[in-house]
């Protein structure tokens, strides 16, 4: 159980690395391919906005396959667009091998959440998830550094690096995830998709673009925010990107364990309010290099853990329709890294380099506002009964279509 847990996490790391380490690249894939850094940059733009725009596309598309089968696809399409990635002789083509491995992750991390909440009990679906999810986070720890490394000779080994992530992670699940627990006969489609007449689905994802809106405004934009505290050397950014990469790993694991035992609500509450005050911080705490690397370790502590207890509660609502809103929640998230850059800009233009985190405080406030209007306190007490504004069990996620 743990070892698939673990082969599942796996290609979510891969999807991690392949999603941020773009950015360390930047400058390398410019020169070899004769474009403009900014115009290397849309290689960001084009993976977040297809995996937005192609997630809830392909779950509807793929709602009689098995789990297996949406995973091994997946995870063939993501391992294949990265290796024409690697081998992209011109930036069009690059471009275009963009889309074709966002689509594949796209198809990945919704089943591979779905997947994971289906192998273990109820009252440890939130560490199933934290488990997955943080492949994501270890992959901001350890995934992006090494990317980073490898693509200071040369970018393309970076891209062969996320191919064999994907392919190891591939084998693995194609050998050891042979069966899954059973499931009740697929529902009609008609009634699959009736959650996103939802108002509560909604609201649920809406929270999920805001925070993460509020979370990229400043992440982007760390370099920027934290220029006080580090001088502008590149060995003290180095150092708060470590901080905050291992920080995303402990808040997905404490995340999880947290859902479990308080329920969703309340660490909803809790980690948004938690990073308005930091992000509302930030302008002093940057000024210090301690002050800087206190924020680096705790904002990504509790935003991490408001990125498990997110699809939690979006699974818990319908669970026959769980790989629709996973990935209509992995839309959101993508939605909000994509508009995170340009509201950062925004807010540095108009507040200046040091007031624009408050940009993110306002954000998050609002994201917590959702979540309290939006769910209430359960009536009977249990650490599942909280992701909804339905004070029901979170009932078991299906595992196959």
């Amino acid at each position: 159980m743990r070892l698939r847990l673990l082969l599942l996490a796996l290609g979510t790391f891969a999807v991690g690395t392949d999603t941020m380490v773009t950015a360390g690249i930047l400058g390398q894939v410019a020169h070899d391919l004769h474009v403009s850094v900014p115009a290397a940059g849309q290689m960001v733009t084009v993976f977040a906005l297809a995996y937005a725009l192609l997630a809830p596309v392909l779950a509807t598309l793929t709602t009689r396959w098995s789990r297996r089968r949406q995973l091994l696809t997946a995870l063939t399409v993501f391992t294949v667009g990265n290796a024409l990635s690697a081998l992209a002789p011109d930036y069009a083509t690059l471009l275009a091998t963009r889309v074709l491995a966002a689509a594949g992750a796209a198809l990945y991390t919704p089943n591979a959440s779905a997947a994971a909440t289906a192998l273990v009990p109820a009252e440890r679906r939130g560490r199933a998830l934290a488990t997955v999810l943080g492949g994501m986070t270890v992959a901001t720890a350890l995934g992006v550094p090494l990317g980073t490394y490898l693509g200071r000779a040369d970018w393309r080994l970076t891209m062969w690096l996320v191919v064999a992530l994907g392919a190891g992670a591939l084998l693995g699940l194609a050998v050891l995830l042979r069966d899954l627990p059973a499931t009740a006969p697929a529902a009609a489609l008609r009634e699959r998709l009736a959650p996103l007449r939802d108002r509560r689905v909604l609201t649920a994802v809406t929270t999920t673009f805001v925070f993460f809106v509020a979370f990229n405004t400043v992440y982007v934009y760390l370099a920027t925010a934290t220029r006080p505290a580090t001088g502008g050397d590149a060995g003290r950014l180095s150092l708060l990107l470590l901080v905050s990469g291992l920080a995303s790993v402990a808040g997905s694991w404490l995340g999880g364990r947290a859902v479990d035992r308080l329920g969703t609500r309340a660490v909803l509450l809790a980690g948004s309010t938690g990073a308005a005050l930091a992000f509302a911080a930030l302008p002093w705490l940057a000024r210090t290099m301690p002050g800087a690397l206190a924020y680096a370790a705790v904002t990504p502590l509790l935003g991490w853990a408001v990125s498990v207890a997110l699809p939690h509660r979006l699974a818990s609502l319908a669970p026959a329709s769980a790989p629709l809103l996973l990935s209509l929640n992995s839309s959101a998230l993508y939605l909000g890294i994509a508009a995170g850059g340009g509201t950062g800009s925004a807010a540095i233009t108009l507040l200046g380099e040091r007031w624009f985190p408050l940009t993110s405080a306002v954000l998050a406030l609002l994201a917590t506002l959702l979540v309290a209007t939006t769910t209430r306190r359960p009536t009977t007490p249990g650490p599942t009964t909280t992701p909804t504004t339905t004070p029901d069990p979170a009932p078991r996620v299906p595992t196959a279509s």
